[in-house]
């Protein structure tokens, strides 16, 4: 059985309440609910979460909230490690047998089915622990500046100031939408970013950290200028 399991925990501090928040006509949360409902990836969509409000919200949009998560898996010091062991052990001990997970981020928007299912086809045709989304960074960090204590400029690798920006090797990092993984890979507790691990590349077009203010009204304008794009199409 293949499980998507959503972690949403009611106290963000940085956007107040942003798994639920209105976000483009919708809560934040619908739009992974929806695309893994829409993807007929899964035989379950489960969001995790201790806050009641998300778990009716979450229910409204389709997923299933047939557990509640402790309020020690809901703190600023929870990772999605612990929360997610902590759902697939609510599951199985619920007589669910499960295959592969799918962890699913509630503030992904940019979600796509397409992309869900290239992730899990990546990870059966490699035979691999986990396959997770990655994106390319838009500016090369072998260029990376800091300011010093002085408020003047440094470069983090100066060796490679006067190197052509197409000679430097292109880097990639998490795009925080999905990770896909075998049941018996997250009971173990293996190690995702690793050789566990193949990576899912993603446009940096459908991805957007959401976790302060400006993350979100950047991946609003983002948001409608796609829909503005689609209409045009139609």
């Amino acid at each position: 059985m293949k499980v998507a399991i959503i972690p949403a925990r009611g106290g963000s501090k940085r956007i107040l309440r942003k798994n639920i928040k209105p976000f483009c006509g919708k809560p934040m949360i619908a739009y992974a609910i929806e695309t893994a409902i829409a993807s007929q990836l899964f035989d379950r969509v489960v969001v995790s979460t201790e806050d009641s409000e998300i778990a009716q919200v979450a229910r409204q949009y389709g997923a299933e909230t047939p557990f509640i998560r402790p309020m020690e898996l809901a703190n600023d010091i929870a990772n999605t490690d612990e929360v997610l062991l902590h759902a697939i052990k609510q599951l199985m001990a619920g007589g669910v047998n499960i295959s592969t997970v799918c962890c699913i981020y509630a503030t992904t928007p940019f979600l796509s089915a397409e992309y869900l299912l290239e992730g899990y086809q990546t990870l059966m045709r490699h035979n691999s622990s986990f396959a997770f989304s990655v994106t390319t960074f838009p500016f090369p960090v072998q260029r990376a500046i800091r300011i010093t204590k002085e408020g003047l400029v440094e470069a983090l690798h100066p060796e490679n100031n006067f190197v052509r920006s197409q000679d430097l090797e292109e880097i990639y990092h998490d795009a925080g939408q999905f990770y896909w993984g075998k049941v018996e890979a997250f009971l173990e507790e293996r190690v995702v970013f690793s050789h566990e691990s193949v990576p899912v590349i993603l446009p940096r077009y459908l991805v957007q950290d959401i976790d302060t203010p400006e993350d979100w009204t950047r991946a609003s304008y983002m948001f409608k200028a796609m829909q503005l794009q689609n209409n045009e199409m139609i």
